[in-house]
């Protein structure tokens, strides 16, 4: 089975080059780095999903590379668990939605996707998934 770390996602802007910057959460080690600036923004979750899905197969060819298209379906190993053949862990490349039928996990668009390939909350998969496209609106 392939190894899989984190999708190839943009850092936290908050976190890279620190001490380089004008940033007081990069600068100053006793305040929390843990959110970025943009944590309060509301995240526009359609706009983000509308962008990814125009560029989906190149990112699933990135995120999934074992995997390939079937009848518009990407057909994949699932990273997450100990998939052996592929088959069970399907993704839409028109509409983002997902499935393993195997484990019964699945979800309607592409932050859900990258929110389960990286175990992190709908939000930070967003914000991510935002940064790595060049979205400004999350």
């Amino acid at each position: 089975m392939p190894t899989f770390s984190k999708i190839p996602l943009r850092e936290n802007p908050v976190t890279e080059n620190p001490g380089n910057s004008r940033n007081p959460l990069r600068d100053n080690p006793g305040i929390s780095r843990k959110f970025p600036e943009n944590r309060n923004r509301r995240i526009n979750f359609s706009e983000i999903n509308e962008i990814a899905l125009r560029a989906f197969p190149e990112l699933l060819a990135k995120w999934l590379p074992d995997g390939s298209v079937r009848n518009g379906e990407w057909v994949a190993l699932n990273p997450t668990r100990n998939d052996r053949t592929p088959g069970s862990f399907m993704i839409n490349i028109r509409s983002g939605k997902w499935a393993d039928f195997a484990t019964g996990d699945s979800g309607g668009d592409v932050v859900s996707l990258v929110a389960y390939l990286s175990r992190c909350s709908q939000s930070e998969a967003a914000r991510q998934l935002a940064g790595y496209l060049g979205v400004g609106h999350a």
